[in-house]
């Protein structure tokens, strides 16, 4: 245990989730120790320049062009993340069967790399890219090497990271980018295999996420501010069947009102802590 670490978090959550089977419900804040940049700060206020509209990516050709030039430079970093200690925890305390499942907000598939077993992924994957016009779904990495076989003039060229494998690319750089084409159809309508912003979860998606919620006995949420309505209407959910509601979380919660169960601790530390104790 870490020496600044107390014990008093760890019996908060046993006295809760003990002789109990919580569902599991992450965010973007169970990756940052991953390496992978969050969209929004303590207070859950979004940061940096607004995301990729669902809308505009498929209206303008150009916000194609642009989301796809600064993917290209921001996939190596997501593809190169791996699990982290608090992944691992819940892979383990899965594996035991003391938690009935797993439902994350994240698209790094970071859960599956430590061993989770059927994660519903509330917001896709980024590791799959699926084709507007065919239907067809590709392997990211298969539309990477495409991508910088067609545009070798951003070869070596630096951009910061930002959330979901995007970048903050000089302009000047996305007008050359040569488009990939799906390689079932040649169409150029290539789309992540994620859910943007101003886009609807899949609804079998929603469904296996009700249903999830419907089966726990409670829900812990890690790492998520739940100002996506998609994972707030599942705290609703699990409130209005009478049953807890815990987060560990850093910072301003849109379920702050609802939770039995609050703690700030880092989750990469209290998550491998509570793993040590059956459930």
């Amino acid at each position: 245990m870490p020496e600044d670490f107390h014990q008093e978090p760890i019996d908060q959550l046993l006295a809760h989730m003990a002789g109990r089977r919580f569902l599991v419900l992450t965010g973007a804040g169970i990756s940052t120790p991953s390496g992978i940049p969050d969209y929004r700060d303590s207070d859950g206020v979004r940061r940096g320049r607004q995301p990729m509209m669902y809308q505009e990516f498929l209206a303008q050709a150009e916000a194609r062009r642009r989301y796809w030039a600064r993917a290209m430079l921001g996939w190596p970093r997501v593809r190169q993340a791996r699990p982290n200690a608090a992944h691992e925890a819940l892979a383990e305390l899965q594996a035991r069967q003391d938690i009935s499942g797993l439902i994350t907000q994240n698209v790094d598939t970071l859960h599956d790399q430590a061993g989770s077993q059927d994660v519903i992924e509330l917001h896709g994957s980024l590791h799959r890219v699926l084709c507007l016009d065919c239907g067809q779904r590709s392997e990211r990495q298969r539309i990477q090497q495409l991508m910088e076989a067609e545009n070798p003039y951003l070869a070596g060229v630096d951009a910061v990271q930002a959330p979901d494998g995007d970048t903050l690319l000089d302009p000047a750089f996305e007008a050359r980018f040569q488009v990939p084409r799906c390689p079932h159809c040649d169409g150029e309508r290539l789309k992540p295999d994620v859910v943007f912003f101003g886009e609807n979860v899949a609804p079998l998606t929603a469904t296996r996420a009700l249903q999830a919620v419907e089966q726990a006995d409670g829900l812990l949420v890690v790492g998520s501010s739940l100002m996506a309505y998609s994972a707030f209407r599942l705290c609703r959910a699990i409130k209005d069947q009478g049953k807890p509601l815990l987060a560990i979380n850093r910072g301003k919660t849109r379920a702050d009102e609802l939770l039995d169960l609050k703690l700030e601790e880092p989750c990469e530390q209290l998550l491998p802590l509570l793993a040590q104790h059956p459930l």
